[in-house]
């Protein structure tokens, strides 16, 4: 969310954005808001004016009623300074409702208009428009043909969707066995990954008030993602960034704290609206999965810094598991409306011969922040916005279709990669129990 002073400073600038962003629809919100913004200033100048001319008027009329037992014209005098000061009260009283009906029209705008990009974000509508940067690892292709990810899944009876299915609908699933020990082999690597990075290892809530909600998403997020609990105030968290950021929600943090580097642990829980192909079938895109977070607050002279040690946090993460991967960064059209500059890291699919996304790194500037009011005080005593940046460290389902894709053999066997012995008991290659 933009600060006001900003937009009513730099409008064409605001408006430039939006176009940028492909969000011609939203350009009249410019306008819009500062027309509201400049009611809301006259109504505070008049409101104002009106209070201070209340103090006066008020010693008018005890002067008035003093000078009034020598001269009775005084009297009718303050009376008629008593019925200035009961209109000016109704008037002021109209101004203060003005005011919170203009604030909160100004703040509903604001979280419609997008955050100020990036200069170095390549301009373009959508996703066909995103930049590969940089590869890391050679993509290869075996001779022999890799079956898709359930298939091999299900040649050690590692997962069962068809009970999922009965039990919960279409999205869901069963992992089993040495499947559902890789995943969370995979997990706790990925933590342990995390922590000697020096970040602190945290588990968060898994629901969030709608406040919180307002704070660290847009509304066109929130619809296509957020699961609702009803009659109450809550929501399921869709990645555990939402809670993570919103633990400081309305909160003032000491300088010295920063930057706060965070990885948390979470399901995740997601509508995913819309058909998907083949290949988003399976475990690709699914209603439930669990994931391994990165989260930075930091000065916002820092973000960049950041941004570029996270997005390398999870190509390291990945090569270590043998994994080809590419920094593809987003541009634009596909960026979320509150973020300044994203990437996605993809891993190589061997099956398909192309590479697919496993991370998302993101800066989001101050946008968060200022939704939720979330401040730091520096060493002068002087508070300010502090930036948010997020990244995924690894979200298994995707992981695990990446990892048994490039560690899949001819045999029908998978080799384990050396990180994740310790994390497997031992074990360094998943044999199957049946013909895929």
């Amino acid at each position: 969310m933009l600060d006001i002073r900003f937009v009513r400073e730099n409008p064409e600038a605001v408006k430039e954005n939006i176009k940028k962003k492909f969000e011609d629809e939203k350009l009249p919100l410019v306008d819009e808001v500062l027309d509201y913004d400049r009611k809301n200033r006259e109504a505070i100048t008049e409101a104002s004016s009106l209070r201070a001319a209340r103090n006066t008027l008020s010693k008018q009329i005890g002067m008035l009623m003093g000078q009034a037992k020598k001269d009775p014209s005084k009297k009718e005098e303050a009376q008629k300074i008593r019925e200035q000061v009961l209109a000016n009260a109704q008037r002021l009283e109209q101004l203060e409702s003005e005011e919170e009906e203009y604030g909160r029209k100004i703040t509903e705008i604001l979280m419609k208009i997008p955050q100020m990009i990036d200069p170095s974000v390549p301009i373009g509508p959508d996703d066909t428009h995103n930049v590969e940067r940089q590869r890391f690892g050679e993509p290869t292709v075996p001779e022999y043909e890799i079956p898709y990810h359930t298939q091999i899944m299900e040649s050690f009876n590692g997962i069962d969707m068809d009970a999922a299915g009965r039990v919960a609908g279409n999205g869901f699933y069963y992992l089993l066995g040495d499947i559902a020990r890789l995943h969370e082999a995979v997990l706790a690597y990925a933590r342990d990954f995390m922590i000697g990075k020096g970040f602190t290892y945290c588990i968060p809530p898994f629901m969030i008030r709608s406040r919180v909600v307002n704070g660290v998403m847009s509304f066109a997020e929130m619809d296509a993602m957020m699961y609702k609990i009803e009659g109450e105030d809550l929501y399921l968290i869709g990645t555990s960034e939402h809670s993570m950021i919103g633990r400081f929600i309305d909160q003032i943090l000491p300088e010295t704290d920063l930057p706060l580097t965070l990885t948390s642990y979470s399901p995740c829980f997601r509508k995913e609206k819309g058909s998907h192909g083949i290949e988003e079938r399976g475990i690709y895109r699914i209603h439930q999965f669990e994931k391994q977070e990165m989260i930075v607050i930091c000065r916002p002279e820092e973000s960049m810094e950041w941004y570029e040690r996270m997005w390398k946090y999870s190509v390291e993460l990945f090569r270590s598991m043998n994994i080809p991967v590419r920094q593809l960064e987003c541009c634009s059209g596909d960026l979320a409306d509150l973020k300044v500059k994203s990437c996605d890291i993809e891993a190589w699919s061997p099956r398909q011969q192309k590479y697919f996304e496993v991370c998302s790194c993101s800066n989001l500037g101050d946008a968060q922040a200022r939704r939720l009011k979330m401040r730091v005080k520096g060493e002068d005593g002087k508070t300010y916005l502090p930036h948010t940046l997020n990244n995924t460290v690894v979200a298994p389902p995707r992981m695990l279709i990446g990892l048994l894709e490039n560690h899949y053999q001819k045999d029908g066997t998978v080799t384990i990669p050396e990180v994740l012995w310790p994390y497997m008991g031992g074990t360094r290659i998943l044999v199957p129990k049946q013909k895929g």
